[in-house]
């Protein structure tokens, strides 16, 4: 926890230096032609301060029985309001690129909007993807393609795709510029130098409770520090994870693309897919249980002094299914994005029809995603030394 809190400072101060939110116009969010890209350093640093957010909230949630009781109930809704708030630009940015893309490749047309960058390396990737994805349209895998006529319904979706994905941009730009402001107004709020300031003070001591005094917190002295056992309370982030899993339709999950999900993800119901719901607590019990590990790795370097082994330990498994269950998210509330753009009044069929198959592909890569995690799930975990 020190060592994130120290990660946060740094960021903090990086930002500072940037001299980020001098000015509205030129935050990623601006729109207009003399729109300029945020400063590489303001993004990496918003980044780093929620990551370092994000993995001491993780911490304080599996391991707040060890900690200041009072301390820990205060910090851990601010963590979480401070990351959410900040990570809000990025998923705006991130959901507008994917369903561009996605169109791209499913109607072969490049007439609608290319995405905004979400950060200083996402317009190289765009434009690389982009030029991949048509070239793979054009030419299928040993050849280049004969010439021949579009299918009726690949040309209805070519005559919608550039209406909705003008349509997607202005709906999600215009949500990427809100959250761009509320990031701003928080990270000049005094809730945000409060929550620096106790990061600040946990940079240099940790909150421990006192052994046999579960109750009163204690701060405990350098020469006198108390220690406590971390492994129980990891293996009960454990077998959070595990049971949650357990509580998964991996049978289903089994088909890349199961019909049955598909019916229900299809469904004209506008609010959240259910079925998603017990897949995004996985993703949240699987990010905590990683956190566990990692603090368990920095506790065992603490006692022996072998760094370089502690941190270097990765479970492969868990990594391949925390991607796999990231694509799921990223797929699903795009998904979701664009059956809410379809519900724009006054649209013309043709854009409807497109925004529908953006949709349904979306659901596609949902049921991909959940196939993805099952396989990797089930494998045996292999350990790099």
């Amino acid at each position: 926890m020190r060592a994130q809190a120290t990660e946060f400072l740094r960021a903090l101060r990086r930002h500072r230096e940037s001299g980020a939110g001098t000015g509205t116009q030129s935050g990623p969010g601006a729109s207009g032609p003399g729109r300029t890209a945020p400063p590489a350093d303001d993004v990496d640093a918003v980044r780093a301060l929620r990551r370092a957010a994000r993995r001491i909230s993780g911490t304080l949630h599996t391991f707040q029985p060890l900690l200041d009781a009072a301390w820990a109930e205060e910090m851990r809704p601010e963590l979480a309001w401070l990351s959410g708030t900040l990570a809000m630009e990025h998923a705006y940015a991130s959901r507008l690129e994917r369903l561009l893309q996605a169109l791209h490749r499913l109607s072969g047309s490049s007439a609608f909007p290319a995405p905004r960058p979400a950060d200083r390396t996402a317009a190289a990737t765009a434009t690389t993807t982009t030029t991949a994805t048509t070239a793979a349209a054009a030419t299928p895998v040993g050849g280049p393609a004969p010439a021949r006529p579009a299918s009726p319904d690949r040309g209805s979706l070519t005559v919608g795709a550039a209406k909705a994905g003008a349509l997607l941009d202005r709906q999600l730009t215009l949500a990427r510029t809100r959250a761009h402001s509320t990031a701003l107004q928080a990270l000049g709020s005094s809730r945000f130098h409060a929550v620096a300031d106790k990061i600040a003070l946990l940079a240099s001591e940790v909150p421990l409770r006192a052994p046999g005094r579960p109750d009163r917190a204690a701060a405990p002295t350098p020469e006198a520090t108390p220690s406590f056992d971390l492994r129980p309370l990891a293996a009960a982030a454990e077998e959070r994870l595990t049971d949650a899993v357990t509580a998964l339709p991996l049978v289903a999950a089994g088909s890349p693309y199961n019909a049955q999900a598909l019916v229900h993800g299809l469904s004209p119901d506008p609010a959240p897919h259910p079925q998603d719901a017990p897949w995004h607590q996985v993703r949240l019990l699987l990010r905590l249980h990683r956190y566990a590990l990692e603090a368990l790795a920095g506790a065992g370097a603490g006692n022996d002094g072998n760094t370089g082994n502690a941190v270097n330990t990765v479970d492969v498994r868990l990594l391949a299914a925390g991607e796999a269950l990231d694509r799921h998210r990223d797929a699903s509330e795009a998904a979701a994005a664009a059956a809410q753009a379809a519900r724009t009044p006054r649209i013309a069929p043709a854009t409807a029809y497109a925004l529908g198959v953006l949709h349904a592909d979306q659901r596609h890569e949902v049921e991909a995603a959940r196939y993805a995690f099952q396989h990797c799930w089930r494998k045996e975990p292999i350990r790099l030394p």
